[in-house]
């Protein structure tokens, strides 16, 4: 049986209660204190600011979470979208707070998610099609030394109280730093030329003077990388700690900051285990299919790699393939099992910038007029890609993943405020639904081809894996005999990574480090994913219970016109 896919019709226009105001007075102060912020959220008119990353400017945003959260106390909510906004914004804005207090923004540096590279993925995704466009990325480029002045202040006063990121982290930081300030090597070196600014720029005086502006914003940068890249290397370093584990009082903050909900870590430590030696079991059974009676995953894997049919050769043919299973998937998924608001049917694939090997999602503005973007950055040594392993990752990034889950949120404007649509954001709700819309898709038939359905349980093996190595290591358990026995740490989740992490050892070794350095961040997306699971089967179970046939279509399309939300506030929105 087929189905005409449909367009859906924007939702009817609801009323603004005071709870909506009091969000939507929060979300204009805090793009106004955090530009960065705003840019990345797809909010108009602070593309020129520069977040003050010092104390003074983490103390000030952490002032306004504590002054909304006091504003809402007392204020009833006029609906169901009120009393989930309003325990939503309780629990973000509180876990702000919490984060605040406990000093970990001022400590803030790790070797992927962290000013360091935030200062340069921003300008990834700023407009660059007019004039006005690159005034204000040359305004941004010359307010980047403040931010890095600012940034360091707080690194310092951190650093006063004894709390530095481990000395792993500070070095690569500073490794990435010097990289930065390098006129040869530098993205602010290349971003500035090219066909890019040419198309825009023309002769005209008013065009020199932004081009002289990014020519003195890009030099500005470098500078200020170079003076990030000294204080890591002479200044932190040295009072850096060699203990890579976060310890429980920092982890369990974190884990709560990342899911939106508090779990029993040494159950879900537990629940890891099972996991993975699950996913393992149903690998080599997919092993068998692919390279016969007896195979290992190992000789399963060597057979893809040497199919010439699932290999694809150069960035310009993975960015054409890319976009091309996008759009597939799109096109078979919409009217069928998601009905997919027409400004959300667009995505772009594209290869990124930087060449440090990661593959993300960056949603749309606010109006759609920048689209959502999926990313791959290559490293340069890579020319060859598997298309077996990276299917599914399509469909966690695009559609119905990412792409289809924050473009669904933004689209809601005529029933969700700015903070609901654009600013709640959960790491286990967002990266735990990207993982269950992989699993969706293999349900659904799109991964029963065996070597698409190896490349989802891979994935699924090493997010799996993940949760194991960073609860065993940030919390000192006990790490079973197969690795080792005795106690986690960062030399025993090496070994146990590469065995269970089918990947290129320079690929792994940056995801060591990243675990180790963002405690808590890595398992969501696999804790999150049962966390989703869970609230979908205790949903068909409330179906079942009244004598009603359960209705996937309608959980997931209730479930995504919510937005990303803490995920205990998602499961008790389905369990009322």
């Amino acid at each position: 049986m087929t189905t005409t896919p449909t367009t859906p019709s924007a939702p009817a226009e609801r009323a603004a209660s005071p709870i909506d105001t009091i969000a939507e007075s929060y979300i204009t102060q805090y793009a106004t204190l955090d530009p960065l912020g705003a840019t990345a959220m797809g909010i108009a008119g602070h593309d020129a600011e520069m977040t003050d990353l010092s104390p003074a400017g983490q103390q000030t945003r952490a002032e306004l979470a504590r002054e909304t959260l006091q504003t809402l106390d007392g204020v009833a909510p006029t609906d169901e979208i009120d009393e989930i906004t309003l325990a939503a914004m309780r629990e973000r804005l509180g876990l702000e707070v919490e984060l605040h207090e406990a000093g970990e923004f001022l400590r803030d540096l790790n070797n992927i998610a962290s000013p360091v590279q935030g200062l340069r993925d921003i300008f990834d995704i700023m407009p660059t099609g007019d004039v006005e466009a690159w005034s204000n990325i040359a305004a941004r480029l010359n307010a980047l030394p403040g931010a890095v002045d600012g940034y360091i202040e707080s690194l310092r006063l951190a650093a006063s109280t004894g709390a530095v990121a481990a000395v792993r982290q500070v070095e690569e930081c500073a490794r990435q730093a010097a990289e930065q300030a390098d006129p040869e090597s530098s993205f602010f070196t290349t971003f500035i030329t090219g066909e890019a600014v040419d198309s825009v720029l023309d002769d005209s005086a008013a065009c020199s003077l932004v081009r002289a502006e990014l020519e003195h914003g890009a030099t500005a940068a470098r500078a200020a990388y170079a003076t990030l890249a000294a204080f890591l290397k002479d200044e932190l370093a040295p009072q850096a700690p060699q203990e890579d584990a976060a310890g429980r009082a920092r982890y369990a903050l974190w884990s709560r900051a990342f899911l939106g909900a508090a779990v029993d870590l040494e159950e879900t430590y537990q629940w890891g285990l099972e996991e993975l030696a699950r996913v393992v079991a149903e690998q080599e059974a997919v092993a068998e299919q692919i390279a016969g009676p007896g195979a290992t995953v190992q000789q399963a894997v060597a057979k893809l790699d040497e199919d010439p049919e699932r290999t694809l050769h150069g960035t310009e043919a993975l960015q054409h393939w890319m976009q091309e299973t996008s759009d597939a998937a799109i096109a078979a998924l919409n009217g069928t099992h998601f009905d997919i608001p027409v400004p959300v049917l667009t995505l772009e694939c594209k290869i990124a910038p930087t060449q440090s090997g990661g593959i993300y999602y960056t949603g749309p503005s606010d109006d759609f007029s920048r689209p959502g973007r999926m990313w791959w950055s290559v490293p340069p040594e890579v020319t060859t890609f598997n298309t077996w392993r990276e299917k599914t990752t399509v469909y966690h990034e695009g559609v119905p993943g990412h792409h289809l889950q924050v473009g669904q949120a933004v689209f809601e404007r005529a029933t969700l405020n700015t903070w609901r649509r654009l600013a709640c954001w959960t790491s286990g709700h967002g990266e735990g639904w990207a993982l269950y819309a992989e699993r969706l898709m293999a349900d659904l038939g799109f991964l029963d081809d065996p070597g698409d359905r190896l490349g989802m349980l891979d994935g699924q093996r090493m997010r799996a894996a993940r949760v194991v190595f960073d609860l065993g290591v940030h919390l000192g358990l006990e790490a079973p005999e197969e690795w080792g026995g005795g106690t986690w740490d960062a030399d025993k989740g090496w070994e146990f990574l590469k065995a269970n992490v089918n990947m290129p050892e320079a690929f792994i070794r940056f995801e060591w480090n990243r675990y180790l350095g963002w405690p808590g961040q890595a398992p969501s997306y696999k804790i999150g994913q049962r966390l989703w699971e869970q609230t979908r089967d205790a949903a068909a179970t409330k179906a079942e219970a009244a004598g009603e046939e359960f209705d996937i279509r309608a959980f997931h399309a209730r479930a995504l016109s919510m937005g990303s939300l803490p995920l205990d506030v998602l499961k008790t929105a389905f369990a009322g």
